[in-house]
């Protein structure tokens, strides 16, 4: 059956054992974290410390899903960014954010970033597409030894230039065309294009490897107007089978209501599918 990921950063100011506990009660089967909520620069992060956050997911019956808000710190990182110094330190610290990952036994990096892969002033598409191409391509073929794949995410065009649709992402994916490049969609970004949410996953669905389940107003899944029904029929007809994992994208006064509400919607429109089970199993 699909499985229900939650993304760390809606408890702000819980330990990731509170965190941990709290949400395996609820029946979440992993947890996606977001690396600066953890440490400014994962490279601090020691064995034994990278070991001992596994073994406490474990301890709670979870796994870690993978990580997300990968560039917001350490601050001065961009992918396609003139300077090429710029680019090799991002490059460098995807690398070891992948590594990171596996550590904690996760399998995917969510590149979002809006503004560490906006095309700055004065670069030219054509540049800001080549230099990514390149930095991806050195990233993914460095992290392929480690089972973790960096998947691009189409982001609205309000928060970035760079990568706003499925079929951009979709170009930049066959570029590539490695199979450790994939593509993550997300209930809001897909609700703010004209393009049905229901269209776009089946437009994606060839390269779909993670899945972020929020809704219209930058809440969880059931806090706005998306009808998850839909959703979950898309995921259903394309066979997906891996983690919807829960973003709010906003500040929340009841992370507990927001958690439980959340995995009630994702439960109510994808376990009650026995059609849908039946394609997963």
């Amino acid at each position: 059956m699909v499985k229900f990921s939650i993304c760390n950063e809606l408890f702000k100011g819980w330990s990731l054992s509170e965190i941990f506990n709290f949400v395996s009660k609820l029946g979440y089967h992993a947890v996606e974290l977001a690396p600066f909520t953890i440490i400014d620069d994962v490279r601090e992060v020691s064995p034994s410390k990278r070991e001992a956050i596994r073994r406490l997911a474990t301890q709670h019956g979870l796994k870690i899903a993978g990580l997300h808000w990968l560039l917001v710190k350490p601050e001065g990182l961009h992918i396609n960014h003139p300077n090429p110094d710029v680019r090799r330190k991002t490059v460098e610290y995807l690398k070891h954010l992948g590594v990171f990952c596996r550590d904690l036994g996760g399998e995917v990096l969510v590149f979002g970033s809006p503004r560490q892969r906006t095309i700055l002033p004065n670069v030219t598409y054509e540049e800001a597409w080549e230099w990514t191409v390149e930095a991806f391509k050195e990233c993914v073929e460095y992290l392929a030894d480690y089972d973790v794949t960096l998947c691009i995410e189409p982001l609205r065009s309000e928060l970035t230039n760079f990568i706003t649709t499925v079929e951009e992402a979709l170009k930049l994916i066959d570029e590539l065309a490695k199979p450790n490049f994939k593509l993550i969609l997300d209930v809001y970004f897909m609700s703010g294009t004209s393009r049905p949410i229901r269209e776009q996953i089946l437009l994606g669905a060839r390269h779909l490897k993670h899945f972020h389940a929020n809704d219209d107003n930058k809440g969880g899944p059931g806090f706005g107007s998306v009808n998850y029904g839909e959703v979950a029929d898309a995921l259903k007809q394309v066979g997906y089978c891996r983690y919807v994992s829960v973003e709010v994208l906003r500040d929340e006064d009841s992370p507990e209501y927001v958690a439980r509400k959340s995995l009630e919607t994702l439960r109510k429109f994808f376990e009650s599918s026995k059609e849908y089970l039946y394609t997963c199993e």
